[in-house]
This record gives C-alpha cells, structure tokens and sequence, in this order.
C-alpha cells in the first residue's frame, strides 16, 4: 500500500507542488491586507485549482518529454531536473499518466466553474483567462504541436505562470480587484520557480540540445544561463526590498525572506559561474537552490503576514 502510495506521489512530482501553494498562499494573505476579509471556502477551491492544474502540467511534461526522447537520453537526471522518469522506467504506466492528467485538468475547471458563482461579476473574465491559460500551459508546455518548452518560451511560461497568473487567481478568488500593490507583488514567485528551470536547463543540457528543447541554456549557452540566473535572483531580492521600504510603507519583517539569499545565493553562483561543467557540482547547486527556494516561499509568507498583522 505504501509502495503505490509512493509510485503516484512520484508520478505527480508532489514535492514541487509547493512552487504553486507559496503564490496561492501570499496572494490570499496580500487580498487579507487590503480588504481585511478572508473567504476560507474560495481559498480552498483556489488551492485545489492551482494544485490540480500544476499536477496536469508535472505529469503531462513527463509524458510529453518521454514520447519526444528528451527524458530517455538524459544522463543527468536528478531529484531536482529532468523529471521523473516514471514512463522511462515503467512505460506501461503511459496511459494511467494520462488518465491522472486529464482527471487532474477536469477537477480544476469544476472548481473553477464553482469559483466563477463565488465571486463578483467584475472578477468573472478574469477568472475564465485564467482558467484558459493555465489548461493550455499545463499541457501544451511540452505537448505538440506548440510545445512552448521546446521553441524558447518556457521560461516566460514559468515565470508567468507561477507568478502573476498565480497570484491573479488567489487574489480575485478572495473577491478582490487587481491594483497596483498586487502587481508590484506578481514577479516574486514566478522569478522564484524560474531560478529552479534555469539551474535544471545547466543540468539538462546534453539531452535537451540532442532532442530539440531550445531553451535558454541551449540557445545562449551554459555562462549566459548562469548569469541570467544571478540577474533574476537580485531582481527578486530589489522586488522584496522595494516592497517592504517603498511600497508597504517600512514592513521591515519581509526582509527576514532574503536570509537565505545572504546564506545560499553566494554557494550557487559560485558553482554556476566557475564550475557548470561540473556536473556533481551543478546536482548540489540545484539543491541548494530548490532549498534557498522553499526556505524563502516560507519565509515570506511568514514575514509577510506578520507585516500585516503589526501595522
């Protein structure tokens, strides 16, 4: 029992799951600030969308990825990049993938449809965009014949995806309008998910540039992609510092997230930098990172709401 338990968490890649709860958590606390209201029926409902539709996305790049040979000739599959291998290992387990996507995709658009009577009419449209880009990112990241993941726009999707799209949901989920403190907030997570893509674009190169993904790595080379990695990581930690100075007028709580990044940061790009080909190397610098990542999400959600709750 324990054994299937653990194949389908495999199947799901449950541990990432967590890249699409930090955004849903921080745009309902954000909704808390500004409204001071907290609709726990909708926060629910927002919650298993944005889980089942990151489910359908980890399992259908999977399958996807497998049928396309980018996952079977990948030597450097690790824990943190190049995705399960679930199929690879077991291909009978082709159609059982495909049944936990469509099932996960189908939950999400009921509780979407539930979400779309629960909150305002002006909020409506918004939610069916939502719902629209977030079915065709699940699947068409790696599936033909768009594969976005393969023709360059994979880190745009990412980074968009876990980031304003995500924040979007949960914030009109709590009957709230977008403003321009939601948008100053939107980047955060997304460039937080994308630091993950990139690190496992270094790792995943040999086999990506063989099969055609024609990701940032493969299209500008290892160095570029190490140095984009460190530009997105100080955007994020200019966003986190502007938002608590600037924005939210001296929340100095949110400065606690970027401990990890005086801790963490340095190690990473230190190995991203001068020792990518290292590929060992390159397996400790993305679970540094994958640690700097869930040590920040909590952070920040922590801090964040303590914020509030001291103003």
């Amino acid at each position: 029992m324990a054994e299937k338990k653990s194949t389908f968490l495999q199947m799901i890649r449950a541990p990432f799951l967590s890249s699409i709860v930090s955004p849903l958590l921080i745009g309902t606390i954000l909704s808390y600030y500004i409204s001071n209201q907290f609709d726990v029926l909708n926060f629910i409902i927002v919650l298993i969308i944005g889980i089942c539709f990151h489910t359908a996305t980890n399992v259908y790049n999977d399958i996807y990825d497998t049928l396309q040979g980018t996952d079977e000739i990948n030597l450097n599959r690790n824990e943190f990049s190049g995705g399960s291998g679930v199929i690879v290992k077991n291909p009978a387990l082709l159609d059982k993938m495909y049944w936990i996507a469509r099932i996960a995709l189908i939950v999400a658009v009921c509780c979407s449809i539930i979400l779309y009577f629960r909150i305002q009419d002006n909020l409506r449209i918004i939610l069916i965009i939502l719902t629209v880009l977030s079915a065709f990112f699940s699947k068409y990241y790696t599936a033909i014949p768009l594969k976005l993941a393969y023709r360059g726009w994979g880190e745009l999707s990412v980074w968009f995806a876990f980031g304003p799209m995500a924040i979007s949901i949960a914030v009109i989920g709590q009957n709230v309008s977008l403003s321009p403190i939601v948008y100053t907030i939107m980047p955060i997570p997304g460039i937080s998910t994308l630091s993950i893509l990139l690190i496992g674009q270094i790792i995943d190169f040999d086999a990506d540039k063989s099969a055609g993904k024609w990701g940032v790595a493969v299209r500008h080379g290892i160095q570029f992609t190490g140095i984009l990695y460190g530009i997105v990581q100080i955007a994020l930690c200019a966003n986190i510092i502007s938002l608590s100075t600037l924005i939210l007028n001296n929340s100095w709580p949110i400065l606690i997230s970027l401990i990890p990044y005086v801790v963490l940061l340095p190690k990473i790009l230190k190995i991203l930098l001068f020792q990518a080909n290292e590929i060992d190397l390159m397996k400790k610098a993305a679970a540094l990172n994958v640690l700097l990542h869930l040590i920040f999400s909590t952070l920040f959600i922590i801090s964040f709401w303590i914020s509030i709750q001291i103003r």
